[in-house]
């Protein structure tokens, strides 16, 4: 088979990883596989397209900033990256994230539709059924059921300053992405397939395959992490984001702080360094790492992973901290508790900051050790790449039949 992958990024952060890990698998199948992407530089892939460039992407990023059109620029680069796909003539194009400054969902659509090349489209979050956001659990926002307008979320990702346009790009999406007559949807968690069946994608075939994770690379690591960061007798608390903002759930983080008893530290990763500097004592900060091994050693040296996001899908980061033996408390957030059993974590409601600070005691007190074989195998059965790959594999063949 020869397949093509379009995604924002290619081999770093979530999304990105997940492209690059499907690449390496369909290639070691024997198949032929090229990704085309619109930010950054390519990382551990040898066979992509870049779509536009930084010009094309400051472009796009105004147009969305004044005009609420995020989506529907780079007419030029997506025209490009088409004449490229005919001349690949892939038997599968398989999409991931549309949004990001690169690509011009309008005339990749009409594309897409006169093409009739099978279509498989991973949704890592809500932005294709939207007229603007990618989330909206945070605000409880329902307007995507039948029609978004008066957006409430325009100061957020993608920001529109000026204008706001969700009614408008909701309907040129519905228009456009209900049209594709071989289009498979694919969901990571049970709870973004539930709401794609109450929105105008509906009609579609959903098929429900989890994120996964490089199982020989998050494994239990030994480092000198604690000795490093002086933390050889405290009990100690982590969260990882890429970045961190409000629907991460940052302000939990430094409210949790203060209620920490003097042998307990938490360990931020991904923090800017803006926000190092106003860090509270209690909470170590760490920039952003890109270095997979060290966050595996990072991992491995927590007592407890906790994940207080207000919005979210399928969150990577749970998985990688079982498949390092850490036991998880995340809260009740989109498809996050979905990642855990009753062996491998605690589930606590969205923002309740004292749930969450009951649920890491609960875990001081059974101790690491008696979660860690647990996570692992949780770990192992559910969330291994390879496997979850073969899923992608076997759904691209059917639907070539």
């Amino acid at each position: 088979m020869r397949i093509l992958q379009i995604n924002s990024v290619c081999g770093f952060g979530s999304t990105g990883r997940i492209v690059t890990d499907l690449h390496a698998v369909l290639l070691s199948q024997g198949h032929q596989s090229v990704v085309a992407f619109g930010r950054d530089t390519a990382r551990t892939c040898n066979r992509t397209i870049r779509v536009g460039g930084r010009v094309d992407q400051y472009s796009h990023a105004a147009r969305t900033r004044l005009f609420d059109m995020h989506g529907f620029g780079s007419a030029t680069a997506t025209k490009t990256m088409i004449a490229r796909i005919g001349e690949l003539n892939p038997d599968v194009i398989h999409l991931h994230n549309l949004h990001g400054y690169y690509i011009h969902v309008g005339l990749l659509f009409d594309y897409l539709k006169r093409a009739k090349i099978p279509v498989i489209w991973s949704l890592h979050d809500c932005w294709p059924f939207t007229g603007h956001c990618s989330h909206f659990e945070l605000i409880g926002c329902d307007r995507w059921k039948s029609e978004c307008h008066d957006c409430p979320s325009t100061s957020k990702y993608p920001k529109s300053l000026v204008f706001d346009r969700s009614r408008r790009n909701y309907l040129q999406k519905m228009e456009l992405f209900t049209e594709v007559p071989a289009l498979t949807l694919v969901t990571p968690s049970e709870w973004l397939a539930q709401l794609v069946k109450k929105s105008f994608l509906r009609e579609y075939p959903i098929a429900l395959i989890n994120n996964g994770i490089d199982l020989r690379v998050f494994k239990p690591t030994p480092s000198d992490f604690r000795q490093r960061y002086r933390l050889q007798d405290q009990f100690v608390i982590l969260a990882v984001a890429s970045v961190w903002v409000e629907h991460r759930g940052y302000r939990y983080l430094v409210d949790l702080a203060e209620q920490l008893s003097p042998d307990e530290k938490i360990v931020l990763v991904g923090v800017s360094e803006h926000q190092v500097k106003r860090l509270p004592a209690g909470i170590i900060g760490i920039g952003r790492t890109r270095s997979t091994t060290e966050l595996a050693e990072i991992y491995s040296a927590a007592d407890v992973y906790i994940n207080p996001t207000l919005e979210d899908n399928f969150p990577t980061t749970n998985l990688e901290a079982l498949a390092c033996g850490t036991p998880v408390v995340t809260f009740n957030t989109g498809g996050s508790p979905e990642c855990l059993d009753d062996e491998s974590g605690l589930v606590v409601e969205r923002g309740d900051l004292a749930g969450l600070v009951t649920a890491i005691a609960t875990v001081r007190r059974s101790r690491k050790e008696s979660y860690s074989a647990r996570c692992r195998k949780r770990a192992e059965d559910r969330f291994d790449k390879d496997a979850r790959f073969r899923e992608y594999v076997e759904l691209y063949e059917g639907s070539l039949k």
